[in-house]
């Protein structure tokens, strides 16, 4: 393949097509990746399919506008995105120390990209072309659209397009919004005329001529009162639907952050047509010298099925950006894409992955969302489910079937998140024994998170006797499979609502199943997530109960070392939770403790054994090859 196989990505590229003009430059924190999981080339490949020219600047200097200058003065308009990540969140841990790889830049280095991406490469853009019209997407953007709070600074920014500078916001996948604005601004309707776009923000100096709209506390307010923080979320959240969502208005200062409701959902016609675009599925011959792009590894060879989550986890932020209702391509376009990557020379037969957010949310969570949207302080699913929720792994499965059938197809995995509470709301387990039998390489990864009640309701995850009864279906499956396939469960560290205690109980689940998590993942507070607003404000917004949030550094490492408490390093810490937490008889030599004492240390009669009764042996297990 060639460079004339991609989007143009640099000035030559653009010189080399005889093009006299072009109308987007497309700028994006991210290497260049033709591929659709990347957002720059969805947007970039929509607005060709349009009939605009797009050029590409990826990764530019930020410390100068030269490579901006360089491309020369677009017609239409420059659109930021910061990558497929926040830029905060793909530079810092959680403990904010500067990340040394980038997964999404080329040989991985991790210098390629600024701090608040959209932020700098916006102020670059107006220094090149002051006048042209500057939009603003990606997740950065899309999640940072309100009021927000900043983990890395603890502060509460303003709006991202308030900052930044530019012209309008796209928030969400964008392809409709931007369209729109394509469409708009080719008919010659200045940038500041563009109102009323689905799917869009913008400021405005007054809000007369707005109607049905809600106010949110203003950028003040939420700066200043934690509970105004927490209802500010409550409001945005409630309207983050594209059929019942209102206009919500925000004041900054003299102006009024606008964000008129969400874009409707794409039809399965429309999925489709987006994602047969002509894409390379690669990074562009630029990188090849480096090795290429390292994040293109998972998803060079795997099939997204649909957009849209309705899971509700609170420390997911899919709500705000891609929405509850699930948008689904069609079987025979996904059959197609399949057929066309088997055809590839690096083919090897295997087809990495095949769904979405979550795997087997294929479809909407019930019919009644395709009239009225998805329910307005209602959970499909979580905690507890809706007695409306549909339960069919139908389609998914029939998928899978026509799949593996495919000719040079030796294994189609699914890797991209099973939501067990669905699959055991599923009476037929027929869908469990064909994952086990022919969509798994030795272990599945599921994610349940935590086990004290008090955690799983804050984060909206399902109660812990349905991950144990997951836990005993999987084992059952794949014994009578005769495979032996670990179950591997991902837990969260230092979530709010999640005190030292919940911590001492989780410890002693993965004591009494046997399991001890490889890597402990700390909650990090990002952008546009429920369970942010509980950590910035202290307040769940729904309810506006406090909730207990650990910040203090200490706390966290705590939380953090019960989940390894085999871990000699960590032996220390876990003393340390232990005594805190009043639990020394978990100290000791009997079949409960989790922890020895120390050497000569003569332990009372109570810290020799524990004081809870182990588990009933039937619910011990991680499945066949139980994983430690």
């Amino acid at each position: 393949m060639s460079e004339k196989d991609f989007l143009p990505l640099s000035p030559r590229e653009i010189r080399s097509r005889g093009w006299d003009f072009y109308d987007f430059l497309l700028v994006t924190g991210d290497a260049y990746v033709d591929h659709p999981s990347f957002g720059h080339a969805l947007i970039g490949r929509h607005l060709e399919s349009l009939g605009y020219r797009v050029a590409l600047l990826a990764q530019p200097d930020w410390h100068g506008p030269g490579d901006f200058l360089a491309y020369g003065r677009p017609r239409l308009a420059v659109l930021v995105s910061a990558g497929n990540l926040d830029s905060m969140l793909n530079r810092y841990t959680a403990a904010k120390k500067r990340r040394s790889r980038d997964a999404y830049s080329p040989g991985g280095r991790g210098d390629l990209r600024p701090d608040r991406a959209t932020f700098a490469y916006c102020q670059r853009a107006r220094q090149a072309w002051p006048d042209v019209p500057l939009v603003i997407g990606g997740i950065e953007a899309s999640l940072r659209r309100f009021a927000h709070y900043d983990y890395w600074s603890d502060s509460v920014r303003r709006s991202i397009l308030v900052d930044s500078g530019a012209d309008l916001l796209v928030y969400g996948m964008g392809e409709l919004a931007m369209g729109e604005i394509a469409r708009l601004l080719a008919m010659g309707v200045p940038v500041d005329a563009v109102a009323d776009v689905d799917g869009t923000c913008r400021l405005v100096s007054s809000t007369d001529g707005l109607w049905d709209y809600v106010e949110s506390p203003s950028f003040e307010a939420v700066s200043e009162s934690r509970e105004a923080f927490a209802e500010a979320f409550r409001i945005q959240y409630e309207q983050q639907d594209p059929l019942r969502g209102k206009t919500v208005v925000q004041r900054h200062g003299a102006r009024w952050l606008v964000q008129h409701r969400p874009a409707r959902p794409l039809t399965t016609a429309e999925l489709d047509a987006l994602y047969e675009l002509p894409y390379v599925g690669t990074w562009h011959p630029r990188y090849d010298e480096a090795g290429g792009v390292p994040a293109i590894e998972e998803v060079r060879f795997s099939l997204v099925t649909h957009r849209g989550c309705y899971g509700g986890c609170a420390f997911c932020a899919l709500t705000s950006h891609q929405g509850r209702i699930i948008q689904s391509r069609s079987e025979a376009s996904l059959l197609e894409e399949a057929r066309r990557m088997t055809k590839r020379p690096d083919f090897k037969g295997y087809i990495h992955d095949v769904g979405g957010p979550t795997a087997n949310f294929f479809a909407p969570a019930c019919s009644g969302q395709a009239e009225r949207g998805a329910c307005k302080g209602k959970d499909c699913i979580g905690w507890k489910a809706c007695n409306r929720l549909v339960v069919d792994h139908g389609p998914f499965l029939a998928l899978l079937r026509r799949l593996r059938e495919l000719p040079r197809v030796k294994k189609v995995f699914v890797r991209s998140g099973i939501r067990f509470d669905y699959l055991m709301a599923d009476g037929d387990g027929t869908f469990l024994e064909e994952l086990c039998r022919h969509h798994i390489s030795g272990q599945l990864k599921v994610a349940p998170e935590h086990v004290s009640p008090r955690v799983l309701k804050t984060m909206n995850k399902p109660p812990r006797a349905v991950f144990d009864a997951f836990r005993r279906a999987y084992g059952a499956v794949n014994e009578a499979l005769g495979k032996k396939q670990y179950l591997v469960p991902y837990f969260l560290s230092s979530h709010p609502g999640s005190t030292l205690e919940d911590a001492v109980e989780l410890a002693e689940y993965l004591r009494d199943i046997d399991f001890t998590p490889e890597q402990v993942q700390d909650f990090i507070p990002t952008p546009g997530s429920l369970a942010t607003a509980m950590y910035y404000s202290g307040l769940d917004p729904m309810t506006m109960r406090a909730v207990h949030v650990p910040r203090d550094s200490r706390e966290k490492a705590l939380q953090r070392a019960l989940l390894q408490y085999r871990n000699p390093k960590n032996y220390d810490l876990v003393r340390e939770a232990l005594e805190r937490t009043g639990r020394k008889d978990l100290i000791g030599f009997g079949p409960l403790c989790l922890i020895r004492p120390r050497p000569g240390e003569v332990l009372a009669g109570a810290e020799r054994g524990g004081r809870r009764k182990r588990r009933p042996s039937s619910s011990r297990g991680a499945g066949p090859g139980r994983k430690r």
